[in-house]
């Protein structure tokens, strides 16, 4: 059985990053700062508007399963592509990354996904997501002895849309939990969580899922209140353990009566948020599968974030492993 820290399953897309001001946001009807699903005609249109780009393999589950190679950890992959040249970006970028990554591409309609980022001065990004070949992911593609051989299978919320994912997603958590292996999710967006907020919460109460990651918006959004302390009493009773974000004040971690607030790392420059959330997750995953404690895991997702967001782009390009030697944490 192959044995892997981190499986993660997610929406496979190739990241198209330009930088642009709030008023091409407000010219072209992009809501800021959110993750916005739109149709191939709407993608091509954003394309030819856009300003100098940056191609890169992104997703936000994808992103998580870089940074855990990234810090030594041993990482695998599922999501779907086509065959055309961004399937061939993506694959060869989160294989050179050291992820294992074997799901099969489809043809070439509908086309890999393609995510158009927009980043204004204040670094903050505005994603408009073409999902494509994205939707075809399903219970076939996955591997279960991969599944069966991850100390943690992670999966992102935004895979709720895509409905076969959903029947893949359970399905891992099925072999997952069989095998005494954990299920974490990230809660990915509020518009997110709005659309699947009965559904989420049935995930995390009914055990398929033990491990959930939010930042502060999406917790407030879970649980339809502006109470923090009251959305980080309800998700800890909801599941076994969650890590919160709270941007340039670091995160909080709650398990049971258990609170660990992490400080974040102070930012030198500001540049692109992309990613931010899906590297702290790399970070917490790869120190809590190594046994390490919350509070270790909290500065590893921290350190992670604070790396990737002075940065273009949400794959590090410093080294994780080393510059967290440097900190002391491995």
């Amino acid at each position: 059985m192959p044995e892997f820290d981190v499986l993660a399953i997610g929406n496979a897309i190739v990241d198209i990053l330009a930088r642009c001001d709030d008023q091409f946001l407000d010219d072209n009807g992009i809501i800021k700062g959110a993750m916005n699903l739109i149709d191939a005609e709407r993608a091509e249109l954003l394309y030819s508007r856009m300003g100098p780009a940056v191609e890169a393999s992104g997703g936000s589950a994808g992103n998580t399963a870089a940074g855990v190679a990234g810090f030594g950890g041993k990482a695998a992959y599922f999501g779907k592509v086509a065959r055309d040249q961004l399937g061939e970006i993506f694959q060869h970028d989160i294989r050179a990354q050291g992820v294992y990554y074997e799901t099969r591409p489809e043809g070439n309609h509908p086309p890999t996904a393609r995510s158009m980022i927009f980043v204004t001065p204040d670094g903050e990004r505005s994603m408009n997501t073409y999902l494509g070949a994205c939707v075809d992911l399903g219970p076939e593609d996955v591997e279960p002895a991969v599944v069966a051989g991850a100390r943690v299978t992670y999966f992102e919320g935004y895979l709720w849309d895509p409905p076969r994912a959903k029947e893949a997603i359970l399905e891992s958590a099925r072999i997952a939990h069989e095998n005494g292996r954990e299920v974490s999710m990230t809660l990915s967006d509020p518009f997110c969580v709005d659309r699947y907020r009965a559904e989420f919460l049935d995930l995390m109460r009914s055990g398929t899922v033990d491990i959930v990651f939010a930042n502060k918006q999406e917790a407030l959004s879970l649980y339809e209140t502006e109470d923090f302390d009251l959305a980080l009493r309800k998700i800890s009773e909801d599941c076994k353990l969650a890590a919160v974000t709270l941007s340039e004040e670091g995160a909080i971690i709650v398990r049971g009566d258990e609170r660990v607030k992490v400080d974040a790392y102070v930012v030198e420059e500001l540049v692109d948020t992309t990613g931010a959330g899906d590297l702290f997750a790399a970070g917490f995953l790869y120190g809590y599968t190594q046994g390490r404690s919350l509070e270790d895991c909290g500065k590893l997702g921290c350190l992670a974030a604070h790396i990737c967001i002075q940065q273009i782009g949400p794959r590090p390009m410093e080294s994780l492993k080393e510059s967290a030697e440097r900190k002391g944490l491995i």
